[in-house]
């Protein structure tokens, strides 16, 4: 394979240093899987083969014979490989300015710094080059550049995606991560590739939370926030909490001392030592070959003796205890990605500082054994993306998935720097709710994905389960004089041939919530049954006779959101 080598100056911060190998021609994988159609790419400490892996330090690289685990597995699922991305030298940084092939920039401003280490597989996701890519995280690597990106970080469970194959940072600690505009590809993605993995030890089985969040959910949050003076940060994150409390969450605060201790410890004590113990054997050779600040890391790992580290551990695991008891009053912990934006050129003037800074919220995640996701939250008025990482215990997975989407597609954002539109959210395979917990309910108008009154199927904690039609039997009436306005739903007599197929989504409403919603129903709507396509009877919205006589048949549009969509301008569809 052939691939294009970039090589620039560390003062450049320009779109082009995303890439170390960008391929002449793609790779290919299997012809069908869970991930055909999809094109990725891998952080360069991630080994493809037949490709030099550098880990952003071109005198370490070696060309590995064998794929990566999750490289592997993604091929096999049917994704297309385009290249190798750029990184903070060795996975040491936050910010993305550490590597000699170049600093990545913002992909909304260029002046700020994309995030790091895995800072050119986040630029090339939120720049729509490839639908998905893999960076690694130890202290939050696959989260803080997709805060500052406005795309999702899903950082998984420690071992869930096998990490063979990975020059490691802190291999204990290390995750490889799944970078996507939406919650919906990253899960997809960890779908397929996550299983155990033989070449690494660190690989593990977990059993997965599979119920999801309560519809009243309790979140914490850290009782003294920090954002280093940036204003529009902290009101965004204020704008984040409450928008959260809209999807049923309660805010509780948290004392965040003992996770900012731990985090302390990953460079601060002789936990630090494993990552000079990744690349000992180059480093005690070829020291000159590291950049600054990232050989000062390095090296300060030599300095500590094994009691220091066993001392270390020790003092993390009273800290781990500690934490532990928040989780009895929260269901997950919510706090910014990173604390505030950071311009390239004030990052080079303070460069361990401003590093620091950025992994405020993120550097107790892995050390403390918990599951992360980072979603878009909003773009500020300076036109900066924010966003807030959920964090769950091991195994919650996909309940902070299923928040997460449910969070980023009620923002409103489009997708990445792309413009792009969010599609409609996709239900979280491994949390479907069976029948004694939930009611399927179908809507057909004003309560589909994006219209006006869906806000209250979810701040009831009601999920979508899936976009469908309904048997060929129904016709479907624009209602007069409602507000907002709303159809209904008719079904043919029998042996009528005029029935058509209309649209509709079905939801589970969790059993609790069911009352409460249905006090919300005017007349003449109600509930009653619904058809489907595939002959399955659900709950639904019907509408009483007397009231489809004056309404306007639309049923010619196959459903509601075609329907008012017919009605706007053509500028503004």
């Amino acid at each position: 394979m052939t691939a294009s080598q970039n090589h620039r100056d560390t003062a450049t911060a320009q779109a082009s240093a995303a890439w170390i190998s960008r391929f002449d021609a793609p790779l290919p994988g299997a012809a069908t899987g869970a991930l055909a159609g999809l094109r990725f790419a891998a952080k360069d400490n991630i080994a493809v083969a037949g490709v030099p892996t550098t880990a952003a330090c071109p005198a370490f690289a070696f060309t590995p014979t064998v794929h990566a685990t999750s490289v592997q597995r993604a091929l096999d699922a049917g994704a297309t490989l385009l290249g190798k991305t750029n990184l903070d030298q060795f996975a040491c940084g936050l910010n993305g300015t550490r590597s000699p092939y170049g600093a990545v920039p913002n992909a909304f401003d260029a002046r700020y710094v994309s995030g790091g280490s895995s800072s050119g597989s986040a630029y090339v996701v939120a720049t729509g080059q490839v639908d998905f890519s893999f960076g690694t995280d130890t202290a939050g690597s696959g989260r803080v550049p997709a805060g500052l990106n406005n795309i999702v970080g899903l950082k998984p469970s420690k071992g869930l995606i096998g990490a063979g194959g990975v020059v490691p940072a802190a291999q204990s600690q290390d995750c490889v991560s799944i970078f996507a505009t939406t919650v919906a590809t990253a899960v997809r993605v960890l779908e397929a590739v996550m299983a155990p993995d033989a070449s690494d030890p660190y690989s593990r089985r977990l059993a997965m939370a599979r119920e999801p969040l309560p519809a009243t959910f309790r979140f914490g949050v850290p009782s003294v926030l920090e954002f280093h003076g940036d204003i529009q940060a902290e009101a965004a994150f204020a704008e984040a909490t409450a928008r959260l409390m809209t999807l049923g969450g309660t805010a509780v605060p948290i004392d965040y001392a003992p996770l900012a201790e731990a985090a302390g410890l990953l460079y601060d004590s002789a936990l630090v030592a494993e990552r000079y113990a990744a690349v000992r054997d180059f480093f005690d050779a070829s020291p000159d070959e590291v950049i600054e600040p990232v050989r000062g890391i390095l090296a300060a790992g030599t300095r500590y003796s094994a009691a220091d580290v066993f001392q270390a551990q020790h003092r993390l695991q009273a800290l781990g205890a500690q934490a532990e008891r928040m989780w009895e009053g929260i269901d997950i912990l919510c706090v910014p990605t990173a604390p505030g934006h950071c311009t390239i050129e004030a990052m080079r003037a303070d460069p361990v500082q401003r590093n620091r800074e950025l992994g405020h919220y993120t550097n107790f995640v892995n050390l403390l054994d918990y599951a992360a996701l980072s979603v878009p939250a909003s773009i500020r008025p300076d036109g900066l993306p924010f966003g807030i990482t959920l964090i769950g215990r091991a195994g919650a997975d996909w309940q902070l998935a299923d928040l997460g989407q449910r969070f980023h597609h009620a923002t409103g954002l489009a997708q990445g720097a792309t413009g792009r539109p969010l599609p409609p959210p996709v239900p979280i395979a491994a949390l479907q709710p069976g029948p004694a917990t939930h009611l399927a309910l179908a809507v057909v108008g004003a309560h589909l994905s994006g219209l006006p009154l869906n806000g209250q199927l979810t701040e009831r904690g009601a999920r979508l389960a899936e976009a469908t039609q309904t048997a060929p039997r129904y016709r479907l009436y624009a209602l007069p004089n409602t507000v907002p306005p709303k159809p209904g739903l008719g079904r043919v007599a029998e042996g009528d041939t005029h029935g058509v197929a209309i649209a509709v989504e079905v939801w589970q409403v969790p059993l609790a919530q069911v009352g409460s919603f249905l006090a919300l129903v005017p007349a003449p709507l109600g509930l009653g049954s619904v058809e489907l396509a595939d002959g399955r009877w659900v709950h639904g919205f019907i509408c009483e006779g007397h009231a489809l006589g004056g309404a306007a048949d639309v049923s010619e549009h196959g459903g509601w959101r075609a329907f008012i969509a017919s009605r706007q301008p053509a500028a503004a569809r």
